[in-house]
Order: structure tokens, then C-alpha cells, then sequence
């Protein structure tokens, strides 16, 4: 059983395939990395439904914060690389230096400031490996959220309307009830009421 974050990092340092990766993302010596998102997400969720096989997830999102080089191109080569060291993942290399103009928001500062501005709280997690390779966890809005299997926006969401509907869009399109059916999202209407749906 998760309940804590030592838990959810003991469960992932015994994941060969996350470790792999992990190691992977590592080789590279970028600045401020990390694996975050469904990646670190998706590992909970399936371990607290005893699935037996791991969920597919589109992408497998490595960030970084390197302000010496923005070039879009310089994350596609990056990407490339990570392929040759392990083939057959999506991998997604993104420097959170110019992303915050690719999202309409203001600059960010550093890889875990980026995180923290993730739609949901659930989604806003990052893993790496220090320099003994140990497994570090980074949970901005903590992991409550995650390990409860709740669903809502982060502070950075509730407190701009405009990005209420992304969020609502997100929930609608990435079905995560469909895949783990235990979830509890919880809505944001126009008057900034909160609703939870708990299925049935």
C-alpha cells in the first residue's frame, strides 16, 4: 500500500523498467531534469489498483531548465538519443526555459516552478536520479492528491479562470476513469464551486 512518499519512491526503485529509464534520462547531464507527469502518475495509480501489467502512457516527458540553449531543435536531438539508449518509448524532452511561452504564462523558474503550474495536482510530480542514484520525488502540491486518487486543478489552475476549461478538457479527453476506475475527479464550474464525481 502507498501512503507515503518514501512508499511511492521504494515502489519505483523497485521498477527496473522506471530505474531504465531513469538512468537513461540521467546519461544525459542535463541542468534541473527531470521524468515527471503520467510517468511518475500512472505508476501509482496502477500500483493502488493491483494491476498487473503497467499502463501504456503517451509520452514519457523528460524536463529540464537550460537557459544557455533554447533551441527547439536541441530537445529533438536530445530525444534521438534517448531512443538509442532505450528504443521503443515515447519519449518527450522539453527545456522548461521557453515553455512557458509555448503555454501563454509567464516565465518560470526553474523545472520544479514548471511543474507546479501542471494542470492537475495529481499530474504535478517529477522523479530523478542524484549523483549516488538515489531516486528523488518532487511533489510540489504534495502527494495527497495523488495517493487518494482525487483529481483537481492546482492552485496555479483554480486561480486563473482562462485555464479552467483546459482542465475540464483534459479530464474529458484523456479518460483516466475509463483506465483507473477508482479516481475521484473533481469538477470546477463557472462559479468556482467545487463537485466531486465519484462514479459508481
Amino acid at each position: 500500500m502507498l501512503k507515503t512518499e518514501e512508499d511511492i519512491i521504494r515502489a519505483v526503485e523497485q521498477d527496473k523498467w522506471m530505474i531504465k529509464l531513469l538512468q537513461a534520462a540521467k546519461s544525459l547531464n542535463l541542468p534541473d531534469w527531470w521524468i515527471c507527469a503520467g510517468f511518475v502518475r500512472s505508476k501509482i495509480w496502477d500500483t493502488i489498483h493491483d494491476f498487473s501489467e503497467r499502463t501504456a502512457i503517451p509520452d514519457v516527458d523528460v524536463i529540464y531548465f537550460d537557459k544557455e540553449n533554447m533551441d527547439e531543435f536541441e530537445e529533438k536531438k536530445l530525444e534521438e538519443i534517448l531512443r538509442r539508449i532505450v528504443p521503443h518509448v515515447p519519449w518527450s524532452v522539453k527545456n522548461e526555459v521557453r515553455m512557458h511561452v509555448v503555454n501563454g504564462l509567464d516565465p518560470y523558474i526553474n523545472s520544479v516552478d514548471a511543474i507546479s503550474k501542471f494542470p492537475e495536482t495529481a499530474t504535478a510530480l517529477g522523479l530523478r536520479l542524484n549523483q549516488k542514484n538515489n531516486v528523488v520525488l518532487t511533489a510540489p502540491h504534495g502527494v495527497e492528491d495523488v495517493l487518494n486518487l482525487h483529481l483537481r486543478p492546482t492552485p496555479f489552475f483554480m486561480e486563473n479562470p482562462n485555464l479552467v476549461q483546459i482542465f475540464e478538457n483534459r479530464i474529458a479527453k484523456k479518460n483516466w476513469k475509463g483506465i483507473w476506475p477508482k479516481i475521484k475527479v473533481r469538477h470546477i464550474n463557472r462559479e468556482d464551486k467545487e463537485k466531486w464525481h465519484e462514479g459508481e
